[in-house]
């Protein structure tokens, strides 16, 4: 007797400044996903943040090799309703009625995917998906909140000053900021949104106008910014599984040819950067990114799956926390699969682990008790 295959919704597109990145890294998650161990749907969300489920042809389009996936627009088949109720049933279109889903993979990037928001609905219809939930998507969207954390926990970070849209509108509060700046750090500094992704907004500033020009930039991302001193550092990366019991794999390192690892670098220039993995570092080096890479990882309450991102400085070898990732890039360049397949787990195992973890940590969650009944909780 054939073995059921289970039914995976693979979300891509998205609201956000990484939308183009999302069709990329859905491609290639599809092309690796068991064929013998999973029906997958594709659910294609566009810029305007309507959801589409795909038709037939345009998986046959990826699965035949397609660089990134695309979005057909047909209103038979956009999103009508996302079901709730404990049912499989989980979305429904009028050309379809309802939609069987046993676990969603929402490979969606930066906001409106990795910030929580997608989380607290799969939550709400008590679906089960990969990667962080609610809390834990917040945080590691936010990086102020990270490193406040980080902070907390004992664990080394790069400094930062924190800058709040309102503040920066303010003439006497803007010098306020610059001079701090300025009197805590020097010249460069790097400035970037503190919920954003994939280097989004983030820029180098030689000086005070040009600090005052990254600031203006970053802000029109988010409304809140972080202001940090220039690392001379090599970029070091770390990827993590898990959730009660988190696993961190073979760390990476990132060789930019840019002035640093930029989106341009990240996605655009197929040589912006060089990947090393294993990274160039002692044996002890190694061993502490992973320790740390862990504790940050339960500090920011994650689950299923993050990059955690490091830099490591050229002249006192001091290791800091840069930022998380908790849906990291997957496109056939990204750093975080090729990490786990240099420790032994290959891209189509590691999509297997995600959905596994996924499925467990619905099936923790749904094991506590909810409801009032019968006079008590």
């Amino acid at each position: 007797m054939e073995k059921s295959k289970k039914t995976v919704a693979v979300i891509y597109g998205g609201r956000s400044g990484e939308h183009e990145v999302s069709l990329i890294s859905a491609a290639s998650v599809v092309r690796n996903l068991d064929k013998e161990k999973y029906k997958v749907l594709l659910i294609g969300i566009d810029k305007q943040g309507v959801w589409y489920l795909q038709n037939e042809a345009e998986l046959r389009r990826c699965l035949d090799g397609a660089a990134a996936l695309e979005i057909q627009v047909d209103e038979t088949r956009r999103i009508s309703a996302v079901c709730g109720g404990g049912t499989k049933e989980t979305f429904s279109t009028p050309a379809t009625g309802p939609i069987t889903v046993d676990v969603v993979f929402p490979v969606l990037h930066g906001t409106f995917g990795e910030d929580g928001t997608i989380q607290g609905l799969f939550e709400m219809v008590n679906v089960p998906y990969v990667g962080a939930g609610v809390l834990g998507s917040s945080i590691g969207m936010d990086k102020e909140i990270a490193k406040i954390l980080w902070l907390h926990a004992g664990l080394p970070v790069v400094p930062f000053i924190s800058v709040r849209k309102l503040d920066w509108a303010s003439t006497e509060k803007r010098k306020q900021i610059i001079e701090r700046a300025e009197r805590d750090f020097m010249y460069p500094l790097f400035v970037k949104p503190s919920c954003a992704g994939s280097s989004v907004g983030a820029s180098k500033a030689p000086d005070r106008p040009g600090l005052e020009q990254a600031v203006a930039e970053a802000l029109l991302w988010d409304d809140k910014v972080l202001i940090e001193p220039f690392v001379p550092a090599r970029e070091v990366e770390c990827s993590v599984t898990g959730n009660e019991r988190p696993e961190a794999y073979t760390p990476g390192e990132i060789i930019p040819t840019h002035e640093f690892y930029d989106y341009e670098a990240k996605y655009i220039d197929p040589d912006g950067a060089a990947l090393l993995i294993p990274a160039d570092l002692t044996e002890t080096e190694f061993r502490t990114i992973r320790e740390i890479a862990i504790k940050a990882y339960k500090a920011a309450e994650l689950s299923g799956l993050s990059r955690i991102d490091f830099f490591v400085r050229k002249d006192t070898r001091e290791i800091l926390l840069n930022e998380v990732n908790t849906m990291p890039g997957f496109t056939t360049i990204s750093m975080f699969p090729k990490m786990c397949e240099a420790s032994g787990l290959s891209y189509p195992d590691l999509l297997d682990k995600l959905i596994n973890l996924a499925q467990e940590r619905h099936e923790q969650r749904n094991s506590r008790n909810y409801s009032y009944k019968n006079g008590k909780y």
